[in-house]
Order: C-alpha cells, then sequence, then structure tokens
C-alpha cells in the first residue's frame, strides 16, 4: 500500500476542491473560461451567501459538474474525496461517519448524527434522500457539530446538498454514457429556461439500469443490478426585485437487486484482489418465496421563499419528505473455501425490513443586512414525522425450527426549536460569531413481535411501549481574524445534540430496554483558511477535539442472535484535515487532502465483548460479567487514522477542441469494520483507490465524449464484516459486505 500510495502522491490530486465560481446559481463549469485563478467559491453554510475562504468551519465543497463528471451517483461514491468522512455500506440504509462518529445500522430507527439537508430540507435518516443525486449545484460537507445553526442531530456534522435552480435563459442538455465492467447505461436530460417574465422552469430527469460486479453462482447474474428512475421538477417565481419564490418536486425510485455480501473467514485472512467475486444466492430464500433487493422510492417537495422587508430578509421554507423501502437480506451460501452446498443447506435464514416515513418541517428566519457592527441571523423551526418499521424473520432447519417471525416499530415524532446567531464585528480583520439554539423534542413509540407461522425461533415478549420528551441548548462561539485579506484564522467551540430514541428491529426487547438516551458533543477547534499568489495557491487547516457523551451504540451478538443498543459513556476524536490546492500553470490544477485521525471509546461500561476475548474476561450470557465488561481505550469503527486523496486536473487546446485529462488517487489506512474488532476478519486493510477521466469536448462545450474509471486498480475492500450465528450456517463463517469494484464508463453530453 505505501509503494502504491507514494508513486500516486507523486502524481495524482483530487479534482473536487471547487464548488461553484460565482453566486449566480447557474453552476457554469469554470473550466469553459479558465483564467489563471481558482476563482471564488460560494457556500451557504452559515445561512448566507459566503465565500468558502471566507467561512470559520472545516467544510469541504464539491461543484455539481465535478459530482457528473466522475459519474458520482450516491453518497458512498463521493466520500473517498472528504477528508475523515466515510458511508457504510451495509446493506441497510447508508449511514455517515465523519470524524469517526456516525449512527451505526444495527438498530435501522436511529435518528443520524450526521443529517443530509436538501435545499433546506432535514432529513434524519439515511433513506430520505437517495435520488437527488444529480443535476445538483453544489454538495457541501461540514464537518462537527452544527446544532446552532442546522439544528439537532447534527451532532458529528453535516451534508448539504443544493439542486440546481431554473435559470433565467433557455439551456438544456442530454446525457448518456455506458459502464463496460456493469454492462449497462445511464442517461440524464435537463430543460431549462423562462416560462414569462417572472416564471422560470427546470425540468431534469435519470435512468441508470446497470449489473453488478460479484458474479451470482446460482443464476449466473452479476450482483448488485442497480435500477434507478429519478426526476426533479423546479419552478422559480420572481415577480420583484424583492421576492424570490422556488418550488420543487422530486420522485424517485431507487431499487438494487441482488446484494453485496459474500462469505469469508474466520480463521485466515482471505481478502487479496480475487476475494469477493462470487457468492451463491438462491431464490424462495429460507422458504419465504422473495427476492434479495433493497428498494427504496421517494417523494420529495419543497418551497423556499426569499423576501426582502426593508434591509432584512425574510426566508420560509417548507418540506413534506415521504419514503417507502423494500428490503429482503439474504446470505452468501459460499463456505469460505469456495464450496457451493449441493442442496441449498446453508439458506436458512433470511430477514426483511420494509420502512414507511412521512415528514412535514417548516422554517422562518431573518437575516440582517451585512455591513454592520452586529449581523444577525435569528429563526424557528418546526418538524413532524411518522415512522413505521416492519421485520420478517424466515428460517428453515435452524435448531430443526422453521418458521417466520415478524415485528413491527410505530414511531412518532416532533420536535421545535429556536435559533439565532450573532456576528460581531469589532474591527475589519476581528470578529465573534456566537449562536444558540434551543430544541424540544417528543417521541412516542410501539413495539410489537409476534410467530406468523411455524415454530418460535426467537423468544416473544409481550410487545412495549415508551415516550420521551427531551429539550436541548446547543452554543457556539467562534472567533475569527484575518491576518491578511487572504488570510484567516479561527478557533470555534460548539455543542451538538441527538435525541434519544428507541429499540427498532431485535426480539425480546424488555421494557427497561427500549429506550436509550440522548447524546452531545462538543467540539474544539483552531482552523486557518489561506490564500496565495492572487488566487494562485490555498491552503486550509483544521486541528480539533471532539467528545461525546452517552453516544449511542448498537452491537450485533451472534451468539444470542440480538442487538445491544446502550449509551457509551464517552467518546473522543482528535485529528487534524489539511486541504491544498494549486494552480502552478494556467491550465492545470493540483489538489491534496489528507486527515488524521484519533478516535476511541473513553469510557464504555456494559459493552458487549470482544471477539479476542476469553469467557474469563467477557461472558455475553452473564448479565454480571457484561455490566463490569469496559472497552475504553478500544478505537471507534470505521475511523482510520489517515485519510485522503491527491490528484490533478489538467486540459489543453486541441485545435477546436478542448482535451481534458485528471486523476485522483483516494487512500485510506486500516479500521475495523466489524462488532467484536476480530483482528482477523474485523479489519479492513489499508488501501488505494485510482480513479481517471478523459474529456475531448469542443470550444463552445455544445458536445463532448469522456471516458470515466473509477477503481481503476479494481481494489475490493469491504463496508462491513459480522460473524455468522452457528444456528444458521453450517460452516463457520463470516458475511462481508463489499464496496463498489471497478467502473469504466464511456459518456457523451449534448448541450442546447
Amino acid at each position: 500500500m505505501v509503494s502504491s500510495l507514494a508513486l500516486a502522491s507523486a502524481i495524482m490530486v483530487s479534482p473536487t476542491a471547487m464548488a461553484q465560481d460565482s453566486a449566480d446559481g447557474n453552476g457554469a463549469d469554470p473550466s469553459t473560461d479558465r483564467q489563471r485563478s481558482m476563482g471564488v467559491i460560494v457556500v451557504t453554510a452559515q445561512k448566507r451567501e459566503q465565500k468558502l475562504q471566507d467561512v470559520p468551519v472545516s467544510i469541504t465543497a464539491v461543484r455539481g459538474a465535478t459530482l457528473e463528471a466522475l459519474q458520482i451517483s450516491d453518497l458512498r461514491s463521493i466520500q473517498s474525496y472528504v477528508p475523515n468522512m466515510a458511508v457504510l455500506n451495509s446493506g441497510v440504509n447508508p449511514v455517515v461517519f465523519i470524524r469517526g462518529f456516525g449512527s451505526g445500522p444495527n438498530n435501522v430507527a436511529f435518528d443520524q448524527e450526521v443529517s443530509v439537508y436538501l435545499d433546506g430540507i432535514y432529513g434524519g435518516r439515511g433513506a430520505q434522500f437517495s435520488a437527488p443525486f444529480f443535476d445538483l449545484e453544489r454538495m457541501e460537507v461540514l464537518r462537527g457539530p452544527q446544532g446552532a445553526l442546522f439544528g439537532r442531530n447534527t451532532a458529528a456534522g453535516a451534508i448539504s446538498l443544493i439542486s440546481k435552480r431554473p435559470t433565467d435563459t433557455f439551456e438544456g442538455h442530454v446525457s448518456a454514457g455506458y459502464d463496460f465492467e456493469r454492462n449497462g447505461y445511464n442517461a440524464t436530460g435537463v430543460v431549462s429556461g423562462p416560462v414569462t417574465d417572472t416564471l422560470s422552469m427546470r425540468l431534469a430527469g435519470k435512468i441508470t439500469r446497470q449489473d453488478g460486479y460479484i458474479k451470482n453462482l446460482y443464476n449466473g447474474e452479476d450482483d448488485p443490478q442497480l435500477r434507478d428512475t429519478m426526476a426533479r421538477l423546479t419552478l422559480r417565481w420572481q415577480p420583484s426585485s424583492d421576492v424570490d419564490v422556488v418550488f420543487k418536486n422530486e420522485y424517485g425510485d431507487h431499487l438494487i437487486e441482488g446484494g453485496v455480501t459474500v462469505s469469508g473467514s474466520l480463521d485466515e485472512d482471505v481478502y487479496d484482489g480475487d476475494f469477493g467475486d462470487e457468492r451463491y444466492i438462491s431464490d424462495n430464500y429460507a422458504g419465504a418465496g422473495l427476492d434479495e433487493e433493497s428498494g427504496i422510492e421517494t417523494w420529495n417537495s419543497a418551497i423556499n421563499a426569499d423576501i426582502g422587508i426593508g434591509e432584512h430578509t425574510l426566508t420560509l421554507i417548507s418540506g413534506y419528505s415521504h419514503f417507502e423501502t423494500t428490503r429482503f437480506t439474504a446470505y452468501d451460501e459460499v463456505a469460505p473455501d469456495g464450496t457451493v452446498p449441493a442442496n441449498g443447506g446453508n439458506a436458512r435464514f433470511g430477514n426483511g425490513f420494509p420502512e414507511d416515513f412521512d415528514q412535514w418541517s417548516v422554517e422562518a428566519r431573518v437575516a440582517s443586512p451585512l455591513g454592520q457592527f452586529l449581523e444577525y441571523i435569528v429563526g424557528v423551526y418546526y418538524d413532524t414525522s411518522d415512522y413505521h418499521l416492519h421485520q420478517d424473520s424466515y428460517y428453515r432447519d435452524v435448531f430443526t425450527l422453521t418458521g417466520h417471525q415478524s415485528t413491527d416499530f410505530f414511531q412518532d415524532s416532533s420536535s421545535w426549536s429556536a435559533y439565532g446567531q450573532g456576528t460581531f464585528n469589532f474591527s475589519p480583520e476581528l470578529k465573534l460569531i456566537t449562536g444558540l439554539r434551543y430544541s424540544q423534542t417528543d417521541k412516542d413509540a410501539e413495539f410489537s413481535q409476534y410467530t406468523v407461522s411455524g415454530s418460535p425461533l426467537n423468544p416473544i415478549g409481550p410487545g412495549t411501549s415508551g415516550s420521551l420528551s427531551e429539550n436541548y441548548l446547543d452554543p457556539s462561539a467562534t472567533v475569527q481574524y484575518d491576518i491578511t485579506p487572504d488570510t484567516m484564522v479561527y478557533a470555534t467551540a460548539a455543542r451538538g445534540s441527538k435525541s434519544g430514541g428507541f429499540v427498532s428491529n431485535t426480539y425480546n426487547v424488555a421494557p427497561d430496554g427500549f429506550k436509550f438516551a440522548p447524546e452531545r458533543s462538543t467540539n474544539y477547534e483552531l482552523g486557518l483558511k489561506s490564500t496565495f499568489g492572487d488566487g494562485l495557491a490555498s491552503v486550509n487547516l483544521a486541528i480539533f477535539r471532539m467528545d461525546f457523551e452517552d453516544l449511542q451504540q448498537s452491537a450485533y451478538d451472534p451468539d444470542r442472535r440480538t442487538f445491544f443498543t446502550r449509551n457509551a459513556a464517552e467518546a473522543r476524536s482528535e485529528g487534524v484535515e489539511l486541504e491544498v490546492e494549486l494552480l502552478p500553470t494556467d491550465n492545470l490544477t493540483l489538489n491534496a487532502n489528507v486527515a488524521y485521525l484519533d478516535a476511541k471509546f473513553r469510557d464504555y461500561p456494559g459493552a458487549p465483548c470482544l471477539t479476542a476475548e476469553t469467557l474469563a474476561e467477557c461472558d455475553s450470557s452473564d448479565a454480571n460479567s457484561l455490566a463490569a465488561h469496559n472497552i475504553a481505550g478500544t478505537p471507534l469503527l470505521f475511523a482510520p487514522k489517515w485519510s485522503g486523496n491527491i490528484g490533478f486536473h489538467h486540459q489543453m487546446d486541441v485545435q477546436q477542441f478542448r482535451l481534458t485529462t485528471s486523476a485522483n488517487a483516494q487512500f485510506r489506512s486500516k479500521y475495523f469494520v466489524a462488532d467484536g474488532y476480530s483482528p482477523v476478519w474485523g479489519v479492513q486493510d489499508g488501501w488505494t483507490k485510482i480513479d481517471a477521466r478523459v474529456e475531448l469536448a469542443t470550444q463552445d462545450d455544445r458536445w463532448s465524449v469522456a471516458l470515466v474509471g473509477r477503481n481503476l486498480t479494481d481494489e475490493h475492500t469491504r463496508g462491513a464484516s459480522l460473524r455468522f450465528p452457528g444456528s444458521i450456517t453450517d460452516t463457520t463463517r463470516t458475511l462481508n459486505w463489499m464496496d463498489e469494484y471497478r467502473s469504466v464508463s464511456l459518456v457523451g453530453t449534448r448541450r442546447f
């Protein structure tokens, strides 16, 4: 890994740093009019349009044009381009980790520690925004708690997605690509322009039909097969210079047929270059008669209105978010030695986790004019949601038992908050930014469980219910000092909160273990943002320490076939994030992002047993042994010490054409990917993955053809692993969720 990383470091950089070069919202690609400057990057991380280099927050902004160029279609695909960010590919909802902290997948109803916002609408669940990754203006990743301006459940960070708005002039494009590795295609179409003098419209759609990268020996197909359909209609009404109203309605149908799990050994390291090439998943799994798939259907609507009231701006945001999921998880039946069972005897167990969710929200805020001693934003927010999770467990010949058991989890939730942020400009160089948010959250939940047919496998309790009412006060303070007009330093202290909740998807839930407490985070950060040589170079640096109290944890115990959900007392992550961008010539851009992270539990009494521990050290069947068990000092999952990417972006004129080449090397040091922290199968070795792109386009950008490669060295890495319970497998083994393998696409675009 070291030698390949050194070679890649010498020649490659990330092309992702730039977000948008003006505040006009049209998302023009700056490469069409290259100047000897990296341009001005505008973001809205603090609810105002600001230059990225003026925002005292550790933030990475990625242009929508970059997402399209690299064929990035979801959060998992972008994670390697953002320092200290990881997205778990667990086969359930995608889970985002920032600086080592994220809400694991084992409790499906968890609110997320890293919330996603789509055009200002809060999304606390991974399935809410499965469709937005096309026709985006930009994506902003804010590291550290964002409680003051963004609110609850941003204890570790926030991700803001901004879709493109309608344009004042007519424009559009069609784009189609074919992936040679996946034997499939995707196509995108966009039309935008004025309808009347005051009304403009943007219509965008995308479809994807691709095969997967793991051969299913049962039917000869390549899993997982991607079937996506997305559409977005946006209307913008501007009756006067003081009124700007944007309405958006978006539909997404995200379907993955098949899965990404493969079997592995408990005893030896088998994760070489060929690991994960094959799996064996039969139909009618455990007698369920269901296909292995993961489907999410979403509707998202939003109204954003900016109204000028004198020198102030009133912003109103209202949104509706709905999703339904259809999930059935099957398990690879191949033994670690590659043996396929002749009679499908290992096909003993399957799980389904369909969900149904509705959320309504409204927000109002007022922003003062700029250029005063005190600049402020004040606002109020309210949301309410209904959530239902149904679980089906199908089993055949497990302890000689065959049957079907189910659980149902219902939750009603509401939250309101009032917030404000003030900027005190003591001088042109020195400012103090203070923020405060008060939040109130109420939840009611019911849980029931029953045996549908056959013999019961899991103990069935009487069911339970619970409620909670919580309030949080999240303050923040930042001192910012401009050493020069192009160099700024800042120091921040901020608090964040994540609401408590309930256990949603296990059996025999005891009433006293149904509810878990909220968690709190505190972040201390020192930062530097600087630009040199009239825009020829930029260096951004953040040094941080983030502490969590009552960190919510959910882990799987395969021996008892149950989940532990509880609060760990304390955890801490410390580290450094460095982002560098250089423009050595008019046509060449170099980028490098490097992050160091040290993330560990400081105190975790009652933690599940570790794989390497003996029964004398920890006995999962003994309540007293578990209560006395503490794994303080253990690293957090999915938290490599080193991560980052390096690359280049170059363009040159070739007669009447423009040739653009770019490449990127992403790297991670080793990290744990499994509950129990097995030193053999629970560790993902460090890796380096290389992306590259070559594009030939006309000078007026009317059409272009690009060859895009991702993970060109075809590294096989795992997103997560677990040990199979001995009762549902003939051969002792692990189950591994694989990240995406190599992808090579040819993409053509025609603009009009």
